[in-house]
């Protein structure tokens, strides 16, 4: 069983909107009704560029595996953080994002009072049991004007969101399969996370939680 799934019959509903912060918002179940084409463009975006463990510049194999899709994608290793339009595992340049990941991008973004964002990076990341992203900020993209767009897929976790500063208090955020969080404006650079992922195996998925983040990256 899944909590997403199988919840609390007696407890009341949760509101489909949950403001987290100014100009950061949780939109539960909105990816729900393209479930299954984000999960067929995930498929057929890692055919192209499989998952991979990336290297963090102070020479760290990350738990998260990833890859990315779109015009630009984020790259690590050695040398330090950055947007890459090429794979550097093949050269090649990343796959093209699928027209299902821009158009729920835009529309999580216009319900969260972001108009007009147009994506040309999405990362994809694969949460096995047991891996975690510790606290950070997003600060590789070429400027802060646009929204982080977070899309949950499979096993539920809890998201960290946390203010300005490393110190600050984070909140700790259930996200369930289909879920979105959408943060920018005064929120853009909130730091962030990722509670480790516990065991389960979600239907759509397996044993392993998706993650599709959207930013603009130039």
């Amino acid at each position: 069983m899944t909590p997403d799934l199988f919840g609390d019959l007696d407890a009341p509903p949760l509101p489909a909107t949950q403001p987290l912060a100014p100009g950061a918002v949780l939109l539960r179940g909105f990816a729900r009704p393209d479930e299954r084409a984000l999960l067929a463009g995930v498929d057929e975006v890692l055919a192209r560029a499989p998952l991979r463990h990336l290297i963090t510049p102070g020479g760290f194999r990350m738990s998260v595996a990833m890859s990315n899709c779109g015009r630009l994608g984020w790259v690590s290793d050695r040398s330090g953080y950055r947007y890459d339009a090429n794979d550097p595992d093949s050269g090649r340049p990343w796959p093209a994002m699928p027209a299902v990941f821009l158009e729920l991008a835009g529309a999580a973004a216009r319900r969260s009072g972001f108009e007009g964002f147009a994506p040309d990076a999405c990362l994809i990341n694969r949460y096995e049991p047991g891996t975690r992203l510790s606290l950070h900020q997003d600060r590789d993209e070429g400027n802060y004007d646009w929204p982080i767009v977070s899309v949950s897929l499979g096993l539920p976790a809890v998201f960290l969101f946390g203010g300005p500063k490393r110190s600050d208090k984070a909140q700790r955020v259930p996200l369930a399969h289909g879920d979105v969080v959408v943060w920018g404006g005064p929120s853009r650079l909130h730091y962030h996370g990722v509670l480790p992922v516990k065991e389960g195996v979600h239907p759509s998925t397996g044993a392993c939680r998706i993650n599709l983040t959207f930013r603009r990256a130039s």
